[in-house]
């Protein structure tokens, strides 16, 4: 499985390679879909357009995504040229990616497969076997992702073994070869807020995921989303994550309160329409979760319903922040009282501000 690592925004990793900041060497690396290399944020060669560049947290995961590293800026050595035996056995990589290097093979090419072993390992912190594997599958995943057959990608990346490439697919990608065909990944991106920095997930199908990022349950919801889509979920863009930046920036500015993106969030039967009556509280009002439970038509359920509020991802959006307690004191919340405190006097500041307006006579 891929770490879910969070990048900068794509447009500032865009503009940082366009003009090769240093700074952020070792912050990401960049994937050219059309020569099939990755390279460093300073690499001199010719820069691709915006379409045609993925974005990594890790040289490994270029790597698990089917790219090679550059000739020219050595992504995998930013200290410099690798040593000479390293270089070696990566050039016999990428002669045949999708094949194997025995110790016999390495042997004949006058190398000591214990010596490479230890070498690569020192220098790049993973295995020579690791390394290339990770080239087999990066290239045996682009290519199911293509559409290729499952059997035809196992063979051309040199697994002999159908159970073997299966399990180690599922191991690295989260979701097995023939699910990926025709899975498209979640896109995730990090969102800076006045509240601090949360995370948004979407698809096609709409946003799946907006939760603060130092929150506990983020890891938690994330896996969930794994499991219950059978995808994987990767930083990247996606047109509903801009309109969720956007929609927060202008409730965060009062420009507005009202958010009007698809939604789509995975849960239980009770827990999506706990989560729909929470859609249905006003803003800058608040309910208490014995009103949550009648409007579900399960009278004494107020455990049940905060148990489907603590699991809400889709943080202010679905305003679990607006139930408190019966007497009307704060309750729990996921991103802290604080936070669920500075919601309310948002909302209700804006709204008095809002009905003010509306009263005073026009000339």
């Amino acid at each position: 499985m891929k770490t879910m690592e969070l990048l900068p925004p794509n447009e500032t990793m865009y503009a940082a390679l366009l003009r090769r900041d240093a700074s952020f060497e070792g912050i990401f690396f960049v994937g050219v879909r059309t020569t099939g290399i990755f390279c460093r944020p300073t690499c001199p060669a010719r820069k691709p357009a915006r379409e045609n560049v993925d974005f990594f947290a890790t040289s490994g995961e270029a790597l698990l995504d089917g790219y090679r590293p550059c000739l020219r800026c050595q992504p995998m050595d930013p200290e410099g040229q690798a040593p000479k035996l390293i270089a070696q056995l990566r050039a016999e990589v990428e002669r045949a990616p999708g094949g194997r290097l025995t110790d016999k093979e390495l042997a004949a090419l006058k190398i000591d497969p214990s010596t490479a072993r230890r070498q690569f390992q020192r220098h790049y912190g993973m295995t020579f076997q690791a390394y290339h594997r990770a080239r087999r599958l990066g290239l045996a995943s682009r290519e199911v992702r293509e559409g290729s057959r499952v059997d035809d990608a196992q063979s051309e990346s040199g697994f002999g073994s159908a159970s073997g490439f299966r399990e180690a697919f599922t191991r690295i990608f989260g979701v097995s070869p023939t699910m990926a065909k025709g899975r498209p990944a979640l896109f995730a991106q990090r969102l800076e807020t006045p509240l601090g920095a949360m995370v948004a997930v979407a698809d096609d199908i709409g946003l799946r995921l907006l939760e603060f990022a130092e929150g506990h349950a983020l890891e938690r919801e994330i896996g969930n989303l794994r499991k219950q889509l059978q995808t994987n979920v990767v930083p990247g863009e996606h047109p509903y994550l801009a309109q969720i930046q956007d929609q927060l920036a202008a409730y965060f500015s009062g420009e507005s309160l009202e958010f009007d993106i698809p939604l789509s969030p995975i849960g239980s039967a009770f827990q999506l329409r706990a989560w729909e009556v929470l859609r249905r509280i006003p803003v800058a009002e608040t309910r208490s979760y014995s009103w949550m439970a009648q409007q579900l038509g399960i009278t004494g359920a107020q455990r049940a319903v905060g148990r489907a509020n603590g699991t809400n991802p889709l943080a202010i959006i679905v305003p679990c922040h607006r139930v408190i307690r019966a007497d009307g004191s704060l309750c729990g919340y996921g991103g802290g009282l604080w936070r669920k405190k500075w919601l309310l006097e948002h909302e209700r500041k804006l709204h008095r501000a809002q009905q003010d307006s509306n009263l005073r006579p026009t000339d």
